[in-house]
């Protein structure tokens, strides 16, 4: 199965392209705000990670200065 994500700033283009899936047989779901946070977290969290330890005593006071 594949998904496509599709934004835009026009209701009515989002709708004839979400009726022109609905009729060649994809589904269509459409995203709460809950639901597109969740995704951009995922995102940051996957691209932030090095594989490495830190020691969070120093990384924590970094952030504080």
């Amino acid at each position: 199965m594949e998904t496509a994500v599709l934004q835009g700033n026009s209701k009515a283009d989002l709708k004839m392209l979400t009726d022109l899936a609905k009729k060649i047989g994809i589904s269509v779901k459409y995203l709460s705000e809950e639901e597109k946070e969740d995704i951009g977290l995922l995102k940051a969290i996957k691209e932030g990670r090095t594989g490495k330890y830190i020691n969070t005593d120093s990384y924590l006071q970094k952030l504080r200065k």
